[in-house]
């Protein structure tokens, strides 16, 4: 069965994390570095669009970029949680987009700047339906298959089991340094495809073999 966020009426959305840098192939063609802790930036939620809403194209940008990713929802207050509890604090999964303007986070790295600008415009983290995620759910978090297509074309196919930051270990390094809160939600990283959206692009994105997904237009 699947889950709306409206069914979880007293949750507000609350924090947005995102991890960069989780999988290998993804590394590769950034051209970047493996890190020894996971690498960790935020969303503003007035960044965050719904099922079959608009990914609005900025004007301060000429290349924005899609990364499908594996979203958890938080259920409930969490603070220096171990890897061997942390996933009790997940209420719900879902798919979702960390959309990015490449040439503004490129600028930004050059001259040693934060990303925030490239990663936090409007629209750029859509998401899709959530699934439960509870002891009952039977869902193997680190077994499930992510993609995105645009226009009918895949982009990116992966699974979650090619994170280097496995779900458990994200949560407790995040929880030995922020409080987690209900509400808040952590995108865990994208595999490698990543490319360019254009204006008119329809794009589907997926998790766990249709267990959630996205689907929106891009304006």
């Amino acid at each position: 069965m699947t889950y709306k966020i409206e069914e979880y009426p007293h949750l507000q959305f609350g924090t947005i994390y995102c991890i960069g840098r989780n999988y290998a192939k993804h590394i590769e063609e950034m051209k970047s570095e493996k890190t020894i802790d996971p690498v960790v930036f935020l969303k503003p939620r007035s960044s965050i669009i719904r099922n079959n809403e608009k990914v609005i194209l900025p004007a301060i940008s000429s290349n924005v970029h899609h990364e499908v990713e594996l979203v958890a929802l938080i259920g409930k207050d969490t603070l220096n949680v171990t890897e061997d509890d942390a996933l009790q604090s997940v209420l719900a999964l879902a798919v979702g987009l960390d959309l990015t303007a490449r040439d503004l986070q490129s600028k930004a790295k050059k001259a040693g700047l934060p990303w925030t600008l490239s990663k936090g415009l409007h629209s750029f983290a859509p998401l899709g339906n959530f699934i439960d995620f509870n002891e009952r759910a039977n869902i193997d978090v680190q077994n499930l298959n992510i993609s995105v297509s645009v226009n009918g074309d895949i982009r990116q196919s992966g699974n979650t089991s090619g994170m280097i930051f496995k779900l458990a270990e994200i949560i407790s390094y995040l929880s030995s340094h922020f409080k987690l809160n209900s509400g808040d939600l952590i995108f865990t990283g994208t595999p490698e495809g990543v490319s360019q959206i254009n204006k008119g692009d329809k794009i589907f994105a997926t998790l766990g073999d249709n267990l959630s997904t996205l689907e929106v237009d891009v304006d």
